[in-house]
């Protein structure tokens, strides 16, 4: 039992090991030459006119967190409906209990304006 740990370990530190090679190469082998053009703000060297830091509107990360959320709970949903037969009552209640846990999520995110797209 001991050398499937062991070859755990030793998958977790190969794949840290070349994560860590993968970020240094850059930082070793490319040129790095600054040019005042690289240095500007943008990509094509625009400078900024106003404002250059924007309100960003947190309804749109809510909204796309609450349906993240209810996406993965449905994928749930799915294997307990391929083996409903076999799961008997107890799986059936479970499954409603997971249900109006998921309506009253939905219910709260609605009622706090979570789902407003503007």
């Amino acid at each position: 039992m001991s050398h499937t740990f062991a070859a755990v370990g030793i998958a977790l530190v190969v794949a840290i090991a070349i994560n860590l090679i993968m970020m240094l190469m850059p930082k070793l082998l490319a040129p790095n030459k600054p040019v005042p053009e690289k240095l500007t703000p943008y990509e094509g060297g625009n400078v900024t006119i106003g404002r250059t830091w924007l309100g960003f509107k947190s309804n749109y990360f809510l909204y796309a967190i609450v349906f993240t959320a209810f996406d993965l709970e449905t994928v749930f949903l799915f294997p307990w409906a391929l083996s409903f037969r076999k799961l008997g009552t107890f799986a059936f209640i479970e499954m409603f209990i997971f249900i109006i846990i998921l309506l009253v999520g939905f219910w709260y995110a609605w009622k706090e304006g979570a789902l407003e797209w503007m």
